[in-house]
């Protein structure tokens, strides 16, 4: 892979003058010049609606954008939503609060069930960090009321007229910005001063996210296409990787890799820290350091997600560096893969949410017993230490219920076998490192393989491996 960075630059300048990538999209601005697949104003009503009619009588939920994130000294992480917030309003800018309300409220003089407060317009803001839509611009969102953050700390909510408050604050510690009265270390404040004037029997906080579960479980026809690309997205990014990958590359050039066919494709972001695991590393669950060298026999455990407008996928493909899976690696590849279609077998509607791990571990315990790595199915958790499946949307784990699976969900299968070196057994099963993810859609005629693009079998992946890639040199 020998002047690999030096490629992906030219192939990448090529197409920008060729074809012309997009430029990032201000904030929801929509123009002909952006983005015209948005979740659209009326996705976002709809969810409002739903959660109002959850809600019981005389309640209120109370919802706050995610804070912006200091990296280091005056750099800020790029900001990322809070994903119950956006999929209430659509909105993606700080500092803002969302009400909403199981029967019209006054506010500010007027009748509404829903309020939000955002940041204003701030032009010598904006010259350094991009447009703001400001009251008017989120007014053109659908929202039936939109008031200036700045009227918050001064308006009567009437909270303790409530039966029911439900609220989620941010988790972490929020930094005070001295030079913004508006951020959200300071709307905290305001609310907490807010919250403080209300009974103790009214607030119901456990009540916030049994409402979030069983509205994002359930994806309606808007989500699943986001869905789509972002996982057809993924596909694309393993298979560039099967075809590039060879002996002496990097963990992180594989990384660099897929990150580029995330970004060349639409991608924003990657859905969560691509995990590139190589060797010994294959091993590690959530290994993110993607710094070894890949010499001689290895796999690589490359589990990784596009995130498109806000969904994200997750598909994990394990593939021999050097193209061949050994007869130890082929061994338990097949075991994983076979506990891994056993357990989508069981991914129907009305099933519990637990039966497709059920399915895989069974088939695992077995097939590890036959293999002589171990001796009864207890000692599987020494191999296999995670769960099988977890629900997929705005978060890579994504909230959902736990309960019946709902036609319309999307989870994972992901079964896995992970032998570190010096576990007791054969040291020929040492730092050997399975997984196979993919994501499958819940619906009404059985599972739908929504990642099935990527090969899964041994055949069809060294198939593919033996091809070359178009960031190949």
């Amino acid at each position: 892979m020998k002047g690999i960075a030096l490629l992906l630059f030219v192939v990448a300048v090529s197409i920008a003058f060729g074809q012309g990538i997009e430029q990032s999209q201000p904030k929801n601005l929509q123009t002909e010049d952006y983005d015209q697949d948005l979740l659209p104003a009326s996705f976002h009503e709809g969810r409002r609606k739903a959660l109002r009619e959850m809600m019981p009588e005389n309640s209120v939920a109370i919802f706050f954008s995610n804070p912006v994130r200091n990296r280091s000294n005056d750099v800020d992480y790029e900001y990322h939503q809070d994903p119950n917030f956006y999929y209430l309003t659509g909105l993606t800018e700080p500092n803002s609060i969302l009400l909403v309300f199981s029967e019209p409220q006054e506010i500010d003089g007027e009748k509404t069930n829903e309020v939000i407060f955002v940041q204003e317009r701030d032009e010598s803001k904006e010259v350094w960090n991009g447009p703001r839509l400001g009251v008017e611009g989120v007014e053109k969102m659908g929202l039936q009321k939109v008031m200036s953050n700045k009227a918050f700390k001064k308006i009567d909510l009437h909270l303790n007229d409530f039966e029911f408050i439900t609220y989620s604050l941010p988790t972490e510690s929020l930094k005070d910005n001295p030079f913004d009265k508006e951020d959200m270390y300071n709307l905290r404040q305001q609310f907490e001063a807010h919250l403080f004037k209300a009974d103790d029997h009214v607030i119901k906080r456990g009540e916030f996210a049994v409402y979030m579960a069983k509205l994002r479980e359930v994806k309606t026809k808007e989500e699943i296409a986001l869905m789509r690309r972002a996982i057809d997205i993924t596909c694309q990014a393993q298979i560039e990787l099967l075809k590039s990958l060879e002996p002496g590359m990097k963990e992180y050039q594989s990384e660099a890799i897929v990150e580029f066919i995330f970004k060349l494709n639409g991608a924003e972001y990657p859905g969560f820290p691509s995990i590139q695991g190589s060797g010994m590393n294959s091993c590690v669950l959530h290994y993110q350091t993607n710094r070894k060298a890949m010499i001689g026999a290895n796999l690589l455990v490359s589990d990784v997600g596009a995130e498109y407008h806000g969904y994200t996928a997750d598909v994990t493909r394990t593939m021999p560096v050097d193209g061949k899976f050994s007869i130890e690696e082929a061994a338990i590849y097949n075991l994983v893969l076979a506990a891994q279609e056993a357990g989508i077998k069981e991914a129907e509607v009305g099933n519990n949410f637990w039966a497709p791990n059920i399915a895989a571990t069974t088939v695992l315990s077995q097939g590890l017993m036959e293999l002589g790595i171990i001796q009864s199915p207890a000692e599987l958790k020494r191999y296999f230490m995670h769960g099988t499946s977890h629900y997929l949307g705005l978060d890579v784990h994504d909230t959902g219920t736990y309960g019946k699976l709902k036609e319309n969900s999307v989870i994972t299968v992901e079964p896995g076998i992970y032998i570190p070196e010096n576990s007791p057994c054969d040291e020929k099963w040492w730092n050997i490192g399975v997984r196979i993810e993919d994501d499958i859609l819940i619906t009404k005629d059985g599972p739908e393989n929504l990642s099935a693009c990527i090969p899964r079998t041994i055949p069809e992946i060294e198939q593919l491996m033996s091809q070359k890639s178009f960031i190949s040199p």
